[in-house]
């Protein structure tokens, strides 16, 4: 086999990583686009499932490619990147996710992601590969994601209380059950074209240190492909942790539900127009905290969110470390 042949294949066998991280990505973080929808009982978890995988490929269509070119190009020097340093860095962010899978814990995939991609590229060619524009919007946006998502779904469910203070229970569940179906597609979509584009990003990242792209741009192919991986993993589900968002964290009703779903929307698709990688897990989260905290804080599970925090905290330098390793073992 020529040196080429074995190019290619070597391409060929990192984009397939790429694509199963996405599909992790997609099963790992299944339950921030359902557990609203399932534990209100709008839908099924089958029905969720299905209704999140759609609207997860659908995102391929609409909203640009701004997070792929950040992830791929705008955090690290891309010329100081070659195909072991994103295959390390693939196998740190896949090692995290089948952790935190294990443990119940709904960390975020993007971060991990971006943890492992600059933890093996560190350890290829020092600190020197961190663009820091790229790594500030990131970092304050971690902080920023959650306390956006709070603050809107607080606003939001104090508006609804307020709108709907003299109407029956009984009468809003019934609308709102409804509307849920709307917003829990919307947060799809967001899911969707936030999640995706970081997968493309490391692929055009491959093609282009593969020779394969002269410039770093995204083809179109591999949003399709992209967002066809996420939006499986997305159908394959992530009971684990379904459980922790939509159960432990607080008690949603449909409308809490519609709220916690309009707010994470809102945030995501407006990070993914700004070319921001944020975390769908972190924006959920935070707007669930919101949610719960306008009947009275001791509604929210403040142990559980501070252990849902503390995994955050750790999810970049843990990828990174892994990834690190895996990259000094492959070289």
């Amino acid at each position: 086999m020529d040196y080429t042949s074995t190019t290619f294949l070597v391409v060929v066998g990192i984009i397939f990583t790429a694509l199963v991280f996405d599909f992790l990505n997609g099963f790992h973080d299944a339950a921030n686009s359902i557990a609203t929808v399932v534990s209100t009982r709008v839908l099924s978890p089958g029905q969720a499932v299905v209704w999140a995988a759609f609207f997860n490929f659908v995102a391929a269509f609409g909203f640009g490619v701004g997070v792929a070119k950040t992830v791929g190009a705008g955090m690290i020097d891309i010329n100081a990147v070659d195909q072991k340093v994103i295959f390390a860095g693939l196998v740190g962010a896949i090692a995290w996710n089948i952790i935190t899978w294990l443990f119940g814990l709904p960390t975020s995939s993007s971060h991990a992601l971006i943890g492992g991609y600059a933890g093996s590229a560190v350890a290829k060619a020092g600190f020197r590969v961190i663009i820091p524009s790229g790594w500030t919007k990131t970092l304050v946006f971690i902080v920023l994601s959650p306390v956006i998502g709070l603050i809107l779904g607080l606003s939001f469910m104090t508006t609804m209380l307020w709108l709907f203070r003299d109407s029956a229970p009984s009468r809003v569940d019934k609308y709102f059950r409804r509307l849920q179906l709307i917003s829990a597609a919307l947060f799809s979509l967001g899911h969707g074209t936030n999640d995706a584009q970081k997968t493309m990003g490391i692929v055009a990242g491959v093609l282009f240190t593969g020779g394969y792209l002269k410039t770093f741009d995204i083809p179109f192919w591999v949003v399709l492909m992209a967002h066809a991986a996420i939006g499986l993993g997305t159908l394959s589900g992530g009971w684990r942790i379904v459980r922790t968002m939509g159960q432990k964290i607080t008690v949603l009703k449909p409308v809490g539900g519609f709220c916690a779903e309009t707010a994470g929307a809102i945030s995501l698709i407006g990070a993914a127009l700004g070319g921001i990688p944020v975390s769908t897990t972190h924006t959920i989260t935070g707007a669930i905290v919101g949610v719960g905290a306008t009947r009275r804080l001791t509604a929210v599970k403040w142990g559980i969110t501070r252990r849902i925090v503390w995994a955050w905290i750790i999810t970049i330098p843990a990828a990174g470390v892994i990834a690190a390793t895996a990259y000094r073992l492959l070289r």
